[in-house]
């Protein structure tokens, strides 16, 4: 599991070591670091899975599109280089890159992996030298592999692309090929903590369960197209009713599918990065989605998720004080504007109740603050 993501001289940190657990909370006001987070994984992943032996770091591919060297690079102290590091399994690694403002991907100057640095290497397969250990190629198979779903995700369609299996092993940032990976692994298991009892344990039949969840009463029929490369995608909210074509139904239904089948189709140790998971959910189906990720993470999935939802906060906190999971496994991050001699992130503990100990100004403090603008308190 990563233990810690290090940021030098990337977008709007100078220096930036956060601790990340199996369940991290990423929160703060607009442009304060949230999704620059995110952003230095998924360009690990970018490169990794597009560009298999690549010497460069591409900012720029089928995932993400950050622009030029200029666009990344530390506006404050930066000039033309950055690190990005982890922590994972007891191990330190961390990528050195540079290029002129103008690029638009960046050189590798330098990779540490533990104690072994390997400076201006002419030879990398998935960003790591390949004289290296098991230990090491299973954590970049994790950054590989992981899924990352961004705010912006695709809305109902007629029908969805459907994949080769080997080009879709997630659902994509937009979660474009969600049909497919669910269509092609219908009959897979998924991980045995996230089986909802009394439903078979394969990924349709409990995607289709844990739709339920959200919306009762949920169907799910998923076919394809006679001698085209597409899947249709049938949604119905009642057993009274029959399929409906997705624009039809409530767009919540298609904004968290691709959530819930990447949730599911997640293996031990997969990495999950979701941005505002709670966007078009009315507000007890987001509490309902952090009781949710929450047990995701419970089952073995890393899940790091940004979010403007003091209900996906709360359904994390009841989760906790629930017990199906262990506050000792949750991270909560708030992310503030960059200021002189401040901390850019400060970090509130859970306790087993699911109590936070700290509400600094802005955490999740504006309901109270409209409700005493209510009672004629000035605050």
């Amino acid at each position: 599991m990563i233990t810690q993501i290090y940021l030098h001289y990337f977008k709007c940190f100078e220096l930036l070591k956060l601790p990340v657990n199996n369940l991290t909370l990423l929160s703060g006001s607009n442009a304060s670091g949230k999704s620059s987070l995110l952003q230095a994984l998924v360009l690990l992943h970018q490169t990794m899975r597009e560009h298999e032996w690549s010497t460069r770091l591409m900012l720029n591919g089928n995932t993400l599109k950050l622009g030029t060297v200029a666009d990344v690079v530390d506006k404050v102290h930066g000039r033309h280089s950055f690190e990005i590091g982890l922590e994972a399994d007891n191990r330190r690694y961390r990528w050195k890159c540079s290029g002129e403002r103008s690029d638009m991907s960046l050189r590798i100057d330098s990779v540490e992996v533990g104690t072994v640095v390997t400076q201006k290497p002419d030879h990398l397969q998935y960003l790591l030298p390949t004289a290296i250990d098991s230990e090491v190629s299973e954590l970049a198979d994790r950054i590989r592999n992981l899924s990352y779903i961004t705010a912006e995700r695709l809305g109902p369609r007629e029908f969805y692309p459907l994949e080769d299996i080997q080009n879709a092993t997630v659902v994509g940032p937009a979660g474009e090929y969600a049909i497919s990976l669910l269509h092609s692994g219908r009959d897979e298991k998924v991980l045995e903590d996230l089986v909802i009892e009394g439903i078979p344990a394969t990924r349709l039949r409990q995607v289709e369960a844990r739709m339920q969840t959200f919306f009762p009463g949920c169907g799910l029929v998923v076919e394809q197209v006679p001698r085209m490369n597409a899947v249709t995608l049938g949604i119905r909210t009642s057993q009274d009713t029959d399929f409906h074509r997705p624009i039809n139904v409530g767009f919540g239904l298609t904004q968290i599918l691709p959530i819930i089948v990447a949730a599911l189709s997640a293996n031990n140790h997969d990495i999950l990065l979701i941005e505002n998971p709670e966007v078009h959910l009315h507000p007890a189906g987001q509490a309902l989605m952090g009781q949710f990720l929450a047990t995701v993470a419970h089952a073995g999935v890393q899940v790091i998720i940004e979010t403007h939802s003091d209900h996906i906060l709360n359904g994390i906190r009841r989760a906790v004080k629930g017990g199906i999971l262990s506050p000792e496994l949750v991270a909560l991050h708030f992310f503030r504007l960059r200021q002189e001699n401040e901390s850019q992130v400060i970090t509130p503990q859970l306790d087993k109740s699911g109590n936070i100990d700290v509400w600094p100004e802005g955490f999740f403090d504006q309901f109270d603050k409209d409700m005493n603008h209510f009672a004629g308190w000035d605050i």
